[in-house]
Order: C-alpha cells, then structure tokens, then sequence
C-alpha cells in the first residue's frame, strides 16, 4: 500500500511537472509573441514619425523655394505689363485714327 501511494505520489508530482513544464512553454511562446508584436509597434510608429518629419521638412525647404517663385512670377508679369501697355496705347490711338479718318470719309460721302 505504502508502495501504491509512493508511486501515485510520484506519478502525479511528474504530471504536474509536465503540466508545469507545458505551462511554462505556453507562456515562454506567449511572451515572444508579446514581444515580436511591441517590435512591430515601435517600427510602425517609428515610420509614421519619420514620414511625417520628412513631409515637414519638405515642406519647410519648399516655402522659401515658393516665395523665391512667387517673386520671379511678379518681376515677370511686371516687365511682360511694362512691355504690353506701350503696344496697346499704340493700338487704341491707330485705332483712334483709323476711325476718325473713317467718320470724316463717311461725312464726306454723305455731304455730296
């Protein structure tokens, strides 16, 4: 009888060592998942950041780029308006002339 228990004793002290032993396995496999997927957080975040730093500093170096534009784009309109005004002053007095010459040819026709 002592023999029998010994052996249930011992019997059941393994088993709960494989149980423990399984147990311990289960949460080694859990905590490896728990930090592949920290890894994983922290290099999406990591990503995220760093996209979003590189747009700022796209954005800040393309500002000044702008403005540098926006003032070509003015000096040129400028010289281009400069250039125009003359040619259409010298077409609205052609044409000035043109139609009194031809309100004089019409008063001409029309007096004889």
């Amino acid at each position: 009888m002592k023999f029998s228990l010994i052996v249930a004793v011992v019997v059941l002290a393994l088993a709960q060592g494989s149980f423990t032993q399984d147990a311990t396995t289960e949460l080694e496999k859990l905590g490896q998942y728990f930090e592949q997927m920290k890894n994983k957080m922290v290099q999406d975040l990591t990503e995220i950041v760093r996209n979003q730093d590189l747009a700022n500093q796209a954005q800040t170096q393309l500002q000044p780029l702008v403005a540098q534009i926006q003032e070509q784009l003015k000096t040129v309109a400028t010289n281009v308006e400069e250039q125009i005004k003359p040619l259409t002053a010298n077409v609205q007095g052609e044409a000035q002339v043109q139609l009194e010459a031809f309100k004089t040819q019409l008063q001409t026709i029309f007096a004889t």
